[in-house]
């Protein structure tokens, strides 16, 4: 992986998290788990390049992200595709998803785990993290029958300073 500046890049936030989705990653090299999300965006917010993320606190990977100060988002190719559907319909908590994909781990600079064959890599600083309320919703009653049945609370929403980007 190399170091690549965030202005260089030209891609599709919308295309990159909506189509090709993504692994969020965190905990430590030696303790992690991952989940495939395709919720999020990438901007600029506080004056630094930032990315957004939604988690559901009842998410195996959750906790990885609440112990530590940063994560990482790894973006893989198509070839990669049952891999993710793998990481997303199954949880750390039952299986261990490394023994059951293709993936395989890496440490970046920074010292975060992430994936070796992954396009883009982006290593994320947890700076702000809030809970989705039904209250603030514009049109709950849109979005409430789709995505938050009584089984499944609403999401945590996690605001990340992008550190440092990595390139295949």
């Amino acid at each position: 992986m190399t170091p690549i500046d965030l202005n260089e890049l030209k891609i599709s936030p919308a295309a990159l998290i909506g189509k090709q989705w993504m692994l969020i990653t965190a905990g430590t090299p030696e303790n992690f788990n991952c989940m495939t999300a395709s919720w999020g965006g990438l901007g600029f917010l506080w004056n630094r390049p930032v990315a957004f993320v939604f988690v559901r606190p009842n998410r195996h990977t959750c906790r990885f992200i609440e112990e530590q100060a940063a994560f990482t988002l790894s973006f893989m190719p198509e070839q990669y595709r049952q891999d993710l559907i793998f990481c997303g319909r199954n949880s750390g908590r039952d299986v261990d998803k490394m023994a059951h994909t293709a993936l395989r781990p890496l440490t970046t600079p920074g010292g975060l785990p992430s994936f070796q064959d992954a396009e883009l890599v982006l290593e994320c600083r947890k700076m702000f993290r809030t809970t989705l309320q039904e209250a603030d919703f514009l049109n709950w009653s849109e979005v409430s029958p789709a995505w938050y049945a009584e089984d499944n609370p609403l999401h945590y929403l996690y605001i990340c300073e992008i550190s440092s980007a990595l390139k295949a």
